[in-house]
């Protein structure tokens, strides 16, 4: 059994761990230090009654979950024979009605982006009251970093960003200062579209669009234009100042920040193989 040293600390040795805790992290936790080689579980030792599993699922092994940042969704299985992974729904009281959903084929490692870039839009992003999306709250920030993310303030915002749902996002769940391919404003309090073109670039009023006093500018993209949002809509638009132009860009700004999500999550994937396990 473990042992109990000064201050009351109680270190367990790794006869005393199942084979289920496999995570580096935690097993050195308990232990003090790193398993030589993380061990997988297999299905049948984590149910109450195996005989009642469905055959398929008897020689599975466990090889990590998918979960949201606050529950688990589902358990990554490994077949051991052929290399397929597929998922389950986390074990309910009737092991025997468990199905199997293919996830990746006989290459394991297909399995990260496959679950990265597709089962997200499903398990994270629900639809959302007055936003298309309703993100986590913690999402932006375990991704980037809080110190990366841009929240205002009341006093930052125009008088014509009347789009609750978009000032409470950007006040509560915010966006990253630098999103790929956009730039935020970091000179607050925010303009609208009109007085930025009237102080900034000089642009005369009668080139701009007949909304630019409720446009308010968020930033820039990459080509130059100006970042938007309808303060009555919410929807995100961008301005282009060579051609006076104004395109739709996305939704709202619940969508641009799970599109940027997306995309810094794909970048990650090769360097940090367990993002997929952490957010789902």
């Amino acid at each position: 059994m473990g042992t109990t040293e000064a201050g009351g600390v109680i270190t367990l040795t790794e006869a005393d761990l199942h084979p289920c805790v496999t995570r580096t992290g935690r097993r050195h936790q308990l232990t003090g230090a790193p398993p030589a080689q993380p061990v997988l579980c297999g299905v049948a030792e984590l149910v109450d009654a195996a005989e009642k599993l469905v055959a398929e699922l008897r020689d599975q092994l466990v090889k990590g979950v998918l979960r949201t940042l606050d529950r688990e969704l589902e358990r990554l299985l490994l077949d051991g024979a052929t290399g397929r992974v597929s998922t389950t729904p986390a074990f309910p009281g009737h092991p025997g009605l468990v199905d199997l959903s293919p996830l990746a084929g006989e290459d394991p490692a297909s399995h990260r982006r496959t679950t990265a870039l597709i089962r997200p839009p499903a398990r994270i992003a629900r639809p959302g009251a007055g936003l298309r999306l309703d993100l986590p709250p913690r999402l932006l920030d375990e991704e980037f970093g809080s110190a990366a993310i841009m929240r205002f303030e009341d006093i930052d915002f125009p008088r014509t960003l009347t789009h609750e749902p978009t000032r409470r996002f950007l006040s509560e769940t915010g966006l990253p200062e630098h999103g790929t391919w956009y730039e935020l404003d970091m000179d607050v309090p925010l303009q609208t579209l009109a007085e930025y073109c009237a102080e900034e670039s000089g642009i005369p009023a009668d080139r701009l669009p007949e909304s630019a006093d409720r446009l308010i500018r968020l930033g820039r993209l990459l080509e130059d234009p100006s970042l938007v949002v309808d303060g009555a809509t919410g929807e995100l638009l961008c301005w282009s100042e060579p051609d006076a132009t104004l395109r739709p860009l996305n939704a709202d700004v619940s969508t641009l920040a799970f599109t940027v999500w997306l995309v810094h999550r794909e970048k990650t994937l090769d360097t940090k193989p367990d993002v997929v396990t952490q957010y789902g």
